[in-house]
């Protein structure tokens, strides 16, 4: 009789190279490795060989570069959400799309299980555990940091050198790395002390301002309906916009950020972030909602993208809740169309222009110079009633002191 079958979300780092050989030791279960290309500029094949010369049954490679710009990171984008003012969810939002194809990869294949490598201190098990049960509830989930007597990457450096695991970890470069399309993220070693500066040589995608070009670059980047469609106004495929960014972002040292954040478990991390074609994506973006939006609409949808930032890191994408705030970015993106254009210097990013045919920004009604579009005798009435309240709480107040005889 065959063995059940576990789908594994596989990576070839540190953890998720040595869960296969655990899941075979202690659950006896045929391992079907899961690579999940979000474009993490990783040799695949290698990833791959790896995987089946550490005892995986099965590999299946799925691209969802295009899934992953498309419906993941634009809605983000589009809603403005960045946790807790600076992080532009790299890791979390990339937890989706995984989860869902390994989800579709364990019915398809007729797997009982999925397993992960995130620990249990961490916020990615909720992302994809919570995908789990949104889309399959009927599969059974193994995390092996909640089960094995493994303490520390330490520990997993012994257990692979044990099994013979090749793993690009050491004991003296210990990062915990996370890298995709959007960002790459980079945790432990120096960084589990928040008083201490990062290495220079912690960074891996983006230039220091020092080594940033000594003169400005500009780039124009075009949106339709929100979502970025052009860089410089030749459009490009998503994928290839985002990489095009980042490698403009990278050059001029845009993107870095050191944060620390609190985790959905409830405790604080430190991590060190690079998004260099997001952060010109997302600042673009801001620009032209600034001249496309009405007041309301815009000052609302503040709040709108803090709460898609939580529901995003907190690991509830497939939930009600942020499908309904879909619907409501998606209203106020009809008219968010324009360009933008940026100027790049040593990690600052300056707004050199912005256009959009949508546009409610009047040069009439801003300037200085009076017109008849705009009569100022207005304001006093406004004024007036504006301060109603504030005339009726002055006038009980002197009342109540004995400082007017009341009529």
């Amino acid at each position: 009789m065959a063995n059940e079958k576990v789908v594994l979300a596989y990576s070839g780092g540190l953890d998720t190279s040595i869960i296969i050989p655990w899941l075979n030791e202690h659950y006896g279960l045929d391992v079907i490795a899961m690579v999940a290309d979000v474009g993490q500029a990783e040799d695949i094949d290698a990833v791959v060989a790896k995987a089946y010369a550490t005892g995986a049954k099965k590999v299946i490679v799925h691209d969802l570069r295009e899934e992953f710009v498309r419906d993941y990171i634009t809605p983000t984008v589009q809603a403005g959400a960045l946790y807790e003012g600076k992080y532009l969810l790299g890791t979390s939002i990339a937890r989706p799309v995984i989860a869902k194809a390994q989800v579709e990869t364990a019915l398809s294949e007729g797997a009982t299980t999925v397993a992960h490598g995130c620990t249990g201190k961490g916020n990615d098990q909720v992302r994809f555990e919570h995908a789990y049960q949104a889309l399959a509830p009927e599969l059974r989930i193994i995390a092996p940091w909640r089960e094995w007597d493994l303490q520390s990457r330490e520990d997993c450096l012994d257990y692979a050198e044990a099994h013979n695991i090749p793993v690009a970890a050491s004991r003296t470069k210990i990062h915990s790395r996370d890298r995709n399309l959007w960002h790459v993220s980079h945790e432990g070693g120096e960084l589990e002390d928040a008083n201490n500066a990062p290495f220079a040589s912690t960074w891996t995608m983006t230039r220091s301002p020092q080594e940033a070009p000594d003169q400005e670059e500009t780039v124009t980047i075009g949106f339709e309906r929100g979502v970025p469609v052009s860089v410089g106004g030749k459009t490009l495929e998503p994928v290839q916009l985002v990489e095009l960014l980042n490698e403009i972002g990278a050059r001029n040292a845009i993107g870095r950020i050191d944060l620390v954040e609190n985790r959905f478990v409830g405790i604080k991390s430190r991590g060190c972030y690079e998004t260099p074609g997001g952060t010109l994506i997302v600042a673009a973006h801001a620009e032209l909602e600034a001249l496309c939006l009405d007041r309301e609409v815009k000052h609302y949808k503040q709040q709108v993208g803090l709460r898609y930032a939580d529901l995003v890191y907190n690991g509830l994408w497939f939930t009600p809740l942020r499908e309904a705030l879909d619907a409501f970015v998606a209203k106020t993106q009809e008219h968010v169309t324009g360009s933008v254009t940026l100027s790049l210097y040593k990690g600052n990013i300056a707004v050199a222009g912005r256009t959009s045919e949508f546009s409610l920004y009047s040069n009439e009604l801003s300037s200085f110079t009076m017109g008849d579009t705009y009569d100022q005798k207005d304001a006093a009435g406004f004024i007036r009633i504006l301060g109603l309240p504030a005339r009726t709480q002055a006038r009980l107040r002197e009342l109540r002191e004995g400082k007017v005889v009341a009529k």
